[in-house]
């Protein structure tokens, strides 16, 4: 995702996170949301904490491309909201207004990283 990108890892789960981020098939999506989640489809994101300091994003462009629009968003502003999505769950928030203003404060830098 890129040095910028990386500062906004940081920024949020701290310079020593390990974060991988994988992208795969809606097929793979799917199962991995069935495995852990009991959800049978695919899905745009799915974030793991593997360990204290380490974690994994599995995106799914696919989904990701079909729901942009209706979040308003172009493919790469929305992979950029859900990656940041994904970082505020591995540090731990929830769905709500925090995480919300959070999301909407990072997505105001990437505007810069995609230029």
């Amino acid at each position: 995702m890129g040095d910028g990108f990386s500062m906004i890892k940081n920024d949020i789960l701290g310079k020593e996170y390990s974060l991988s981020i994988a992208y795969v098939p809606e097929k793979k999506s799917r199962e991995i949301n069935k495995k852990y989640r009991k959800i049978d489809k695919a899905t745009n994101i799915l974030s793991f904490a593997l360990k204290k300091n380490k974690g994994e994003i599995v995106l799914c462009p696919a989904v990701i491309k079909r729901e942009a629009k209706n979040f308003g968003k172009n493919f790469r502003q929305f992979l950029n909201l859900l990656v940041i999505h994904g970082m505020l769950h591995l540090k731990g928030l929830n769905h709500g207004k925090k995480m919300e203003k959070l999301e909407e404060k990072y997505l105001s830098r990437t505007k810069f990283l995609n230029k």
